[in-house]
């Protein structure tokens, strides 16, 4: 199994310079950046170390997935935040735990001591609220049903009939549907650390939201 990283970036050049060179590119078949239009140099830096990397034609984070999977050359994807948010130490672990079997392995945040540094009370309790929901409606054992990093199977996206394109809920629509059909996932440890520059693109009610309105969707669609 090809496993390809998928790095999602706007405006990241002061963490991209510290984040990107732990990357050990033997524990990948392919790292794919998605641009979603940097003015800061970061598409530059990019280029220019050799990386592939796409300048992303429609909006949001949730548009850079469905461009960076259909352009992605691995049986699995692992959505990874260049921030500082994901520890790229973890890529091993994620890939090792897919090839047990599992569709889906989620770095949570809350499991086993693990720890965001980069809550705060209101991120904090949206976490915690919209996972208590998925397992409460779903029939799920999450701990953290939002974060981006994650190893999950290419083919889940299809088998799972994924048609959010626009709207920042991937994440989300991707743990109530493999709760629904039952699908094989795990989750592992992994400690959040507080972003490096650049700006927090969660809006807080906005995100909520549309959340709110996915999960609600969801109990009547089978």
């Amino acid at each position: 199994m090809k496993t390809t990283l998928l790095v999602p970036t706007l405006n990241e050049i002061e963490s991209v310079k510290i984040i990107m060179p732990r990357i050990n590119k033997g524990w990948i078949d392919q790292i794919l950046v998605v641009d979603g239009g940097s003015s800061d140099g970061t598409f530059e830096y990019f280029q220019n170390k050799g990386y592939e990397v796409i300048k992303q034609k429609s909006k949001g984070v949730c548009g850079a997935y469905w461009e960076g999977i259909e352009a992605s050359t691995g049986d699995i994807i692992i959505p990874f935040s260049p921030d500082n948010n994901s520890i790229p130490e973890l890529i091993p672990a994620l890939v090792s735990k897919i090839k047990e079997g599992y569709d889906m392995v989620i770095a949570s945040r809350y499991l086993g001591g693990a720890k965001s540094h980069d809550d705060d009370p209101v991120t904090a309790l949206g976490n915690w609220a919209f996972t208590k929901m998925v397992n409460l409606f779903f029939n799920a054992k999450f701990t953290d049903s939002l974060v981006m990093y994650r190893a999950f199977r290419k083919d889940i996206v299809e088998r799972l009939k994924m048609d959010e394109r626009k709207r920042p809920v991937f994440e989300y629509q991707l743990c109530i549907r493999c709760a629904k059909q039952k699908l094989k996932v795990a989750e592992i440890p992994a400690d959040e650390p507080k972003r490096i520059g650049g700006k927090r693109k969660m809006r807080p009610l906005y995100n909520g939201s549309t959340l709110l309105w996915q999960m609600v969707k969801e109990l009547f669609i089978r």
